[in-house]
């Protein structure tokens, strides 16, 4: 078989009810040079069963219970091509999203990573995207501070860049993505496709920004990481120190309304050493 022009990497975990609709938005592409890797990560649901029925269409991993992190690191360890793109198994793609990235990359052969914008459907109505939300395109490092406006199911990444920054954080249960953004928006200009083509479906109870509590904390870690890599350029720096001093402020104002004294001194003093 001759080498996939991307490979595409679905993780999953306990999703029987809504995981196909993201398996088949990719099998159904107007492009179909592509190898699809869904990485079960230890559902204890009938997913085993559902991915038998795709037969050898798609590349199906297991992992034990690892987190999102763990799982999409299996999948890139596993992938043939050079471009990576990844879909999470709430979402699904366009047709053409596809074949409109790949041509985009065709055409500026030297673009290491891009995106698409989305449409947001949340509790079954379409949302529009609050102004935080924005997403830009370029050297994006300072937007990327305040919250993740990169989509894990919109970008397509040349391998070369995780050679270069490393992969997913497997220590990190959430947040893995906002994390992986500040390594990559240092180094490489984050390049926006200006047309909708995926659907992000939110307000289902399983999301991990439900699940996993104190998503500043992860965050905070995250600048700190960024931070320390000796990467950042003065206003880079200077707006991570901004940005990680905001949240400190914040979730040390939360531990002290819990009483955890101690937690909010060590949150408040912990600009001190980047300043």
């Amino acid at each position: 078989m001759p080498r996939p022009l991307v490979s595409i990497i679905i993780p999953t975990r306990n999703r029987e009810a809504c995981f196909t609709k993201a398996i088949d938005s990719v099998l159904n592409q107007t492009q179909h040079n592509f190898e699809l890797i869904v990485v079960d990560d230890g559902s204890t649901d009938a997913t085993q069963e559902i991915l038998r029925t795709y037969c050898n269409r798609i590349t199906c991993l297991r992992i034990e219970p690892s987190g999102p992190s763990a799982a999409r690191n299996r999948g890139i360890a596993a992938a043939q091509a050079d471009l990576i793109a990844f879909l999470d198994s709430d979402d699904i793609w366009l047709p053409r999203k596809l074949e409109r990235q790949l041509e985009y990359h065709a055409v500026h052969a030297d673009v290491m990573i891009s995106q698409t914008r989305e449409v947001w459907i949340r509790n079954g109505v379409r949302v529009n995207a609050r102004a935080k939300h924005c997403m830009h395109s370029g050297w994006i490092y300072e937007y990327c501070l305040p919250l993740c406006i990169v989509s894990p199911s919109s970008v397509m990444i040349h391998r070369r860049v995780f050679e270069q920054v490393g992969l997913f954080d497997e220590s990190m249960p959430a947040c893995e993505d906002y994390d992986l953004w500040l390594r990559i928006a240092p180094q490489y200009p984050i390049h926006l496709i200006e047309e909708e083509l995926i659907i992000k479906y939110g307000g289902h109870a399983d999301q991990q920004s439900r699940c996993v509590p104190a998503l500043d904390r992860l965050r905070i870690r995250a600048i700190r990481k960024s931070l320390d890599s000796g990467v950042l350029n003065y206003d880079q720096r200077a707006a991570a120190v901004r940005e990680l001093e905001r949240k400190c402020r914040i979730y040390a104002a939360g531990c002290r309304k819990r009483g955890k004294e101690s937690e909010a001194f060590e949150y408040e003093t912990m600009t001190q050493s980047y300043v």
